[in-house]
């Protein structure tokens, strides 16, 4: 009996690894084909930021600085083999899948202990039979959200339907998956990663220091960072400031912990003071009129005039989600820190501009981009976790799994306009 037990497990196994792995070809031949047209792109059809990237692939001028050149190293591996525009597209296809395939592997695990404490909670050590019967369709879900999760976009309104202060549906708005910058969707597997890593490190490291962990954390934060730095500044941020809050309410009792832990974002620190000088420096494009200003809604408001309608539209189902759970951020340190990066890029975002001619490019609101991406990936956990244990009434859970349907509906009609090669900026 447990030998035939065995076999269907394996077998059941096999299956979930094709699915997985079908899956993601599909998907990757998908965005390809998505980001070749955009580097090939003639006109004004499939509109994106890779006509710079190219240039810079190339070591020609491009006119901005690339001071994080992990992405182009990819890109130009592959133009060994191809043009600069099929390694571009290649470079970005493979950087992206990687960001699923990551996401795809830390939700299964995160669901799976969950799924498993809670089994042994409610049925004891007699909960096997409970666990087998339902662990295949939380296997299937899991792969159905992971894939979701990179199609969710902003709310908008139907055609025809003004929304007030909402001139553009994505710009001022903002959406987790931005799929006309490459930078953005290369940094992403290192800075799930990187977030993953840290929220578990959160749990632990007033107690213990564990060597490998931290390693692998601070390897992370530094590709990411090699990437595109917009995670690592509002990463760093929020991480320094629950650091540094939790040391005081300890009384500076823990220290040295602390200090262990800090050592893990130095290199990260210098390579940002580098990209810094690299992009606001004298010899920098930007020149004398560049650098950072401060100014309440300054850049924000350029595309739209309705700043909070715009946060509601971007972040409906997590910010529902929130006032739903607000005891969760108490408990659940994942959730509670994916609330805290998305704070941070907020802020960033809200408070500060690039000077010059860059004032209208809004490039601090990739880090707040990030942070909607990593509020809605904890909130699906959150989700399916309160479903599994029956912890909200109906009605929430109905409302919450609507809601995630209508950034997900949206979002493959956002893809789809993309697909056809129409403008980001204007949809």
């Amino acid at each position: 009996m447990n030998s035939l037990f065995t076999k269907q497990k394996k077998k059941w196994n096999i299956l979930i690894g094709l699915m997985w792995i079908v899956s993601l070809a599909a998907y990757s031949v998908l965005m390809y084909i998505l980001f070749y047209r955009q580097a090939i792109h003639t006109g004004q059809w499939f509109e994106s930021d890779i006509d710079a990237y190219l240039l810079k692939m190339q070591g020609l001028d491009s006119g901005f600085d690339f001071p994080y050149p992990i992405y182009f190293m990819v890109g130009r591996f592959f133009m060994l083999f191809a043009n600069v525009k099929v390694a571009a597209s290649i470079a970005t296809t493979l950087m992206n899948s990687l960001g699923v395939a990551v996401l795809g592997y830390y939700m299964t695990k995160t669901l799976q202990e969950y799924y498993e404490t809670f089994c042994m909670n409610r049925y004891g050590k007699e909960n096997g039979d409970y666990r087998e019967k339902w662990l295949p369709f939380l296997e299937i879900l899991t792969i159905v959200l992971t894939f979701s999760i990179f199609f969710v976009s902003m709310l908008y309104a139907p055609k025809g339907i003004y929304l007030p202060g909402m001139d553009h549906k994505y710009l001022g708005v903002f959406s987790p998956n931005p799929i006309h910058n490459q930078t953005y969707l290369a940094t992403r597997p290192f800075a799930i990663v990187a977030f993953f890593l840290f929220a578990r490190i959160l749990t632990y490291y007033e107690k213990k220091a564990d060597r490998k962990e931290y390693l692998l954390f601070a390897l992370f934060l530094l590709l990411t960072t090699m990437t595109k730095p917009s995670f690592t500044l509002v990463f760093i941020s929020a991480a320094g400031v629950v650091m540094l809050v939790r040391l005081i309410a300890n009384r500076f009792r823990t220290f040295r912990n602390f200090v262990y832990l800090a050592l893990c974002f130095i290199p990260t620190m210098i390579a940002l003071l580098y990209q810094f000088g690299g992009v606001f420096g004298k010899s920098s494009h930007a020149g004398a009129e560049g650098g950072i200003g401060f100014g309440i809604g300054a850049a924000w408001s350029v595309y739209t005039h309705n700043i909070i309608l715009a946060i509601m539209l971007a972040m409906a189902f997590p910010g529902v989600t929130l006032l739903l759970n607000l005891p969760r951020l108490k408990t659940d340190t994942l959730y509670r820190f994916s609330w805290e990066v998305m704070v941070a890029g907020f802020l960033e975002f809200l408070c500060l501009y690039e000077k010059g001619e860059r004032f209208v490019h809004l490039n601090f609101s990739w880090g707040y981009m990030h942070g909607i991406f990593f509020v809605f990936v904890a909130s699906l956990i959150l989700l399916v976790r309160n479903t599994l244990e029956k912890r909200q009434k109906w009605y929430a859970l109905t409302a919450e799994w609507l809601l995630l349907g209508w950034h997900l509906f949206c979002g493959i009609i956002y893809f789809i306009y993309i697909y056809s090669g129409q403008f980001y900026y204007s949809f």
